[in-house]
């Protein structure tokens, strides 16, 4: 029996779905959703005992997402409980129940938010991070060893980057919608590399940990192995909806003077900044590739009915 905490949510569901597909008995849990095989648990229960009867692998999805840095320290306190304490309880209790394998779906983000040129996040780089978010993945991460280590049960954690897939919110989102607008944007000259990883990829990472014979006790990277510049990601995103994109150059120090002095120096940062992993590690233990090529993902999010489907060359 599996468990996945967040069964409901982006990752989490078309998980759920995937590992019944392959023939898994498996139990979700969500903070309201209650159906077949999905029990409403909020994250901040202190008793995770009666889902975790019978399970042999946790996959912990749930989490407190799309958090900005904040100086309340009710809404802190919040993230904390949500994003470190939930899941430190979930697999202390997991631990005492015998449960063999403790998946955590963590971020890059609790290395950095960002890379120099060509020197990519591997499985080895020191926690870094730079906001809210981050460091509760990195506490939650560290937690997580702390109270799994020489134990029975086995803890993975996987650092996705950002996640794109169909009917993906936030800044993707976003995204997707400029593209179909199709206006003539100023990123001619971008030329910055960024690791983005595909739902489906993301998930196959995942089955691929549960399916694993041999003891795994490790951290993995994971994305689509193909890293894009941010205009390259918007010209794939407009080809995608049918529209020839319309790409002229200015320079891009310009560019991040101008949204410095708009208070947008973050906004730039993701924009025209490098961000990309290393995932060389993660392939070699788990022999394992994504099963999407970076731009039949972009396809499919745009048109969800497209066939999953290895097409490295497409």
């Amino acid at each position: 029996m599996i468990l996945i905490s967040g069964a409901t949510g982006f990752v989490g569901s078309e998980l759920r779905k995937e590992l019944i597909r392959l023939g898994y008995s498996v139990r979700g849990t969500s903070k309201s959703t209650k159906r077949d095989g999905v029990h409403p648990v909020p994250l901040d229960t202190k008793d995770w005992a009666p889902v975790l009867k019978g399970v042999d692998t946790v996959i912990h999805c749930a989490a407190l997402a799309h958090v900005e840095s904040s100086g309340d320290e009710a809404f802190i306190r919040k993230v904390r409980e949500y994003n470190v304490h939930a899941p430190h309880r979930l697999a202390k209790q997991a631990k005492d129940l015998g449960v063999k394998r403790f998946v955590f779906l963590s971020s890059v983000k609790a290395l950095g938010e960002s890379t120099p040129p060509l020197t990519p996040y591997t499985n080895r780089s020191e926690y870094l991070p730079e906001d809210l978010y981050g460091e509760s993945k990195r506490d939650a991460e560290l937690a997580l060893k702390k109270e799994l280590s020489g134990s029975q049960t086995e803890l993975v954690i996987i650092r996705p980057p950002l996640v794109y897939g169909p009917n993906v919110k936030g800044n993707f989102k976003a995204l997707i919608s400029l593209a179909n607008r199709n206006l003539p944007l100023p990123l001619g000259a971008l030329n910055n590399k960024r690791s983005l990883v595909a739902l489906d990829n993301l998930v196959s990472l995942i089955v691929k940990c549960v399916q694993y014979e041999s003891q795994l006790n490790a951290t993995f990277l994971v994305s689509d192995d193909y890293d894009v510049s941010t205009r390259e990601l918007l010209e794939a995103l407009t080809l995608a909806q049918g529209k020839k994109p319309i790409m002229w150059s200015f320079p891009v120090g310009f560019m991040r003077l101008g949204a410095a002095l708009l208070g947008k120096k973050n906004v730039a940062d993701r924009l025209f900044g490098n961000l990309q992993l290393d995932i060389s590690h993660t392939k070699q233990i788990l022999n394992w590739e994504p099963p999407l090529s970076f731009h039949q993902a972009i396809k499919k999010c745009i048109n969800p009915e497209v066939t999953s489907g290895k097409l490295k060359n497409d």
